[in-house]
């Protein structure tokens, strides 16, 4: 038997957002995803873009655990409320 090591991908082709052609005044979301400290690095960096970029105003949003997958009803709040939204930190 012989198996091809390339295997196949079987998942919806996703795309990502427009950029934005002026961040200014944009509303930034931060999703803390409960890491140890990910939310002193996430607002560190939400308040400099922010200052540096002329953003608007941050929200900030928490997930209920690292380890599960953020609610539907959170993200669908955090897209109506955000321009841009500042998440993703691991160990």
């Amino acid at each position: 038997m012989i198996y091809d090591p390339r295997g196949t991908i079987d998942a919806p082709v996703l795309h990502l957002a427009k950029r934005p052609a002026n961040l200014r005044g944009l509303r930034i979301g931060v999703l803390d995803n409960t890491k140890w400290n990910g939310w002193k690095l996430e607002d560190r960096i939400a308040t400099t873009l922010a200052q540096r970029l002329s953003l608007g105003p941050i929200k900030r949003y928490k997930k209920e655990s690292f380890s599960r997958d953020a609610r539907p009803e959170l993200l669908a709040q955090i897209a109506a409320e955000s321009d841009l939204v500042l998440t993703g930190i691991g160990d």
